[in-house]
């Protein structure tokens, strides 16, 4: 299984957009604290509609609390510093793909300690970032479909025809 993690995501909306596209993708959710909002804002519920019940998520009180609880994972962390492009790793089926907050992404002192693993998404340079919800559901993507896509298949179906 995927996972994805938030580090100190302060918009419950993008965080609520974001459970629900990995309960969509089979993904789990890590959000480790601080926040800007506490897990049960209406706002975060809103964003996540209907899906937030079937969300697999775990939150840690700090970055330390959730490299201790989740040792050997391999970390990929998304950032618009990269040299590398997301799609140039391959991701392991139990790989953590990294998002930092909104307002900063993820500390500089962080990305130099896994340069190896840092990924970025392609942008126009004088442009600044993509929304949140929106990196991770590229990102998160494009290592499901390296991996074949995953338990996803038996969708496309017509509500009242046929293909």
């Amino acid at each position: 299984m995927l996972n994805i993690v938030l580090l100190e995501p302060e918009m419950p909306a993008n965080t609520g957009n974001i459970g629900r596209t990995c309960v969509a993708a089979g993904a789990r959710l890590h959000l480790i604290e601080p926040m800007g909002f506490l897990i049960n804002d209406k706002m975060l519920k809103r964003a996540g509609l209907d899906y937030w019940h079937k969300l697999d998520v775990i939150t840690y009180i700090n970055y330390e609390d959730f490299l201790e609880k989740n040792q050997g994972a391999k970390i990929y962390m998304a950032t618009t510093k990269s040299k590398q492009k997301y799609t140039d790793v391959s991701y392991e089926e139990d790989a953590y793909i990294m998002f930092g907050k909104e307002s900063a992404g993820i500390p500089e002192e962080l990305l130099l300690g896994n340069k190896e693993n840092c990924v970025r998404i392609p942008m126009m340079p004088e442009e600044r970032s993509l929304n949140l919800s929106n990196s991770v559901a590229i990102v998160l993507y494009e290592a499901l479909r390296q991996q074949g896509f995953p338990c996803l298949e038996g969708q496309g179906q017509l509500h009242r025809y046929e293909w």
